[in-house]
Formats: C-alpha cells, structure tokens, sequence
C-alpha cells in the first residue's frame, strides 16, 4: 500500500509563495496519477491539481496560472509551487494518487487520505 506524506505548509502574507511536497513509499509512484486537493473549514475536499504518469496537467480554474504541479519519480515525491497566494487558498492540502479522466477532467483518489499540511495565507 502506497503511503503519502504532505510537508512544507505554514502561514504566509498574501501574494507570498509556498511549496508543498507529498513524498510517496512504494514502488508504483511512477504509474500513478497522482493530485492535490485542499479542504478549507466547512468547506468540502476540491481538487486542486492533477498530473498523470506522463506529465500532464490540470488545474482548477482557482489556481490556474498562479501553482503549478509536478513530479519527481526518481525521488517519488510529488510537489505543489504555489505563488501568488490569496487568503481564499487557506485550506488543508492533501495529496493522493489515482486516475485522472482528461475527457472531463476529473480525479478519482483511489489512496488512504494522509494527515494534510495545513496552508494559511494572512497578513
């Protein structure tokens, strides 16, 4: 069974950058789909980001243009850069693999949900 393990939120000013890691146990990082989701309070889990096994991306319409996904497959880690950060991306940030559906641009999260790094963005 795969395990993920998300590091690298904190608490940072607007317009401030930060970059999350989901590091990865096992062998099957590399055929994955992997994601990022968040979840703010009260709010339900949204996909953030998806990259499939062979580098393609999504983003949701919230953080186009200003994060960006990717992947480390040697190291099995997967990485969030977040710029331009809005008060309204404070959340929890959650990573997992799965499949990703280009055709609706859809994430199935097939994973165990981990503990999540937690994202504030306050001045």
């Amino acid at each position: 069974q795969v395990q993920l393990v998300e590091s690298g939120g904190g608490l940072v000013q607007p317009g401030g950058s930060l970059r999350l890691s989901c590091a990865a146990s096992g062998s099957i990082f590399s055929i994955n789909a992997m994601a990022w989701y968040r979840q703010a309070p009260g709010k339900q889990r949204e996909l953030v980001a998806a990259i499939t096994s062979g580098g393609g991306t999504n983003y949701a319409d919230s953080v186009k243009g200003r994060f960006t996904i990717s992947r480390d497959n040697a190291k099995n880690t997967l990485y969030l850069q977040m710029d331009g950060l809005k008060p309204e991306d404070t959340a929890v940030y959650y990573c997992n693999r799965g499949i990703y559906y280009g055709f609706s641009r859809t994430f199935s999260a097939l994973g165990a949900w981990g503990q999540g790094t937690q994202v504030t963005v306050s001045s």
